[in-house]
């Protein structure tokens, strides 16, 4: 045994890999490695697959911004009250140093961007929620400016269409995310009224307050490729139903094969699927 453990520390020392000076000098970014399959490849080749892994598909998480480049006509996208931002309304304690440090690293003011623009030349308004900024969740300023983008709809008489990426309400605000629930699914049924349509796209993942409100109540709801889309957590409802979820609960794919999505879309369609829904729904179509 000694002469075997002599041996091993012998190999190990041998085949233990000392980074070269060329790794050293890779720029931090350059590579991004898929945390599905564990492929790596250039960061640049995955953003010209819009955030998709080219080998297993995976869906990476988009910012605003770039839901904007891959959706809209170019130079179409017109944003809507950019300068709205949480004034910490409970007092709630580090509450607006962490929205600041959020906001200076997306370069939002808030969780979600609003704003009016074209797809294949059909105007329509839009919401895009950013998880990059407190994991999107709904506070005050989100409630309201998603209202403001559903009213900006109704009034041009446009689809409104909306992206959704949330951990839900944010504790933060209290009461006050909750009652978002309620302001923008009227705003939802006020243009709904009008005749107009909306169409809401789950991406992941889509939890909590907003899975239960407007993510939830689109004429046509979409979803990314397994985006997580559910209420509680598992844990929380396997210990309250007492039973074993399946694998692929609250994934997309388990919400389309329960009648809950109209369809789960892959990213590089999107665009096209958006256009054509539009298309069949507008009153120029009919």
């Amino acid at each position: 045994m000694a002469i075997i453990r002599e041996m091993f520390k012998k190999n190990k020392k041998r085949y233990m890999t000392v980074p070269s000076e060329a790794a050293k000098d890779v720029p931090e970014g350059l590579m991004t490695k898929c945390p599905e399959c564990k492929s790596i490849v250039l960061t640049k080749d995955l953003m010209k697959c819009d955030k998709v892994c080219p080998d297993c598909g995976h869906h990476y998480k988009m910012t605003a911004y770039e839901r904007v480049d891959c959706l809209f006509d170019e130079d179409t996208f017109i944003p809507m009250d950019e300068g709205m931002k949480t004034v910490n309304p409970l007092g709630f304690p580090s509450y607006e140093e962490k929205v600041n440090a959020d906001a200076e690293k997306t370069g939002l003011n808030e969780a979600v961007l609003t704003g009016i623009g074209e797809i294949d030349g059909q105007r329509i308004a839009v919401a895009i929620m950013d998880s990059h900024f407190r994991m999107g969740s709904m506070g005050s300023v989100v409630g309201e400016k998603i209202t403001r983008a559903i009213e900006k709809a109704t009034e041009e008489g446009v689809p409104f269409i909306i992206f959704t990426a949330s951990g839900g309400a944010r504790m933060q605000e209290g009461v006050l995310s909750l009652m978002q629930m309620a302001k923008t699914s009227v705003a939802l049924s006020r243009h709904a009224d009008r005749g107009l349509l909306f169409i809401s796209v789950m991406t992941h993942p889509t939890t909590g307050g907003v899975s239960a409100s407007f993510a939830s109540v689109g004429d046509i709801n979409l979803a990314e490729p397994k985006a997580l889309i559910g209420f509680a957590g598992r844990r929380v409802i396997e210990q309250t139903v007492r039973e074993k979820l399946p694998e692929d609960f609250q994934t997309a794919e388990f919400l389309m094969e329960h009648g809950q999505l109209d369809a789960v879309v892959h990213r590089s369609e999107m665009k096209k699927t958006l256009s054509t829904l539009i298309r069949f729904h507008t009153k120029e179509a009919r």
